[in-house]
């Protein structure tokens, strides 16, 4: 006869990804490399996050190109395939509540960024950090600032290393940055 325990699922390090804590991202980030490399298929989980996701095989026919179906692909991309689900899952499992649903609703963050226009990204910003004040996750004025300059897109590099040579990112705020690049 099995009892309870014999069944019972244990939670731990082994199954469970570690959870974000705020201003712990970068333990976060060493932690989560670690639990990704403790799974099966570890490097090419921790690969699919560090590179990108498969991109999808396609094939002809009848002159027409359409991607592979999964049932197509070799063992080789299957397991690609599988691993990029991991991925996504481990990421998605070890983000708090209110982070999830901010970035639950998106397929690829990139792909709603792409063309973007300054003004586009300040109120982008602006409205990430007044969430974030929502859920008191505060961060020092220089932080914010540099998070502002370095998440630019890279067209935007030349003035960003002007804007970290002239001004000073500990007392200037982002709307001043964003008028001075404007």
């Amino acid at each position: 006869m099995t009892n309870l325990a014999d069944k019972a699922i244990l939670s731990g390090v082994d199954n469970r990804p570690p959870m974000l804590e705020k201003d712990m991202y970068d333990s976060w980030k060493s932690r989560m490399e670690l639990y990704m490399l403790n799974r099966q298929h570890g490097r090419i989980i921790l690969e699919s996050i560090e590179s990108g996701l498969l991109l999808w095989p396609s094939i002809e026919e009848n002159r027409v190109t359409r991607l592979k179906k999964y049932s197509e692909l070799s063992p080789t991309e299957a397991v690609q395939a599988d691993c990029d689900v991991k991925a996504t899952n481990i990421i998605l499992q070890g983000l708090p509540p209110e982070v999830y649903t901010l970035v639950s609703t998106h397929k690829v963050a990139k792909d709603l960024w792409k063309g973007e226009s300054l003004h586009d990204y300040y109120l982008r910003f602006s409205l990430l950090l007044n969430d974030m004040n929502i859920y008191n996750m505060k961060l020092e004025q220089f932080q914010v600032n540099t998070k502002f300059l370095n998440t630019l897109p890279p067209e935007w590099s030349k003035f960003v290393t002007d804007v970290k040579l002239v001004r000073d990112l500990h007392t200037t705020n982002v709307d001043q940055l964003h008028a001075y690049l404007g």
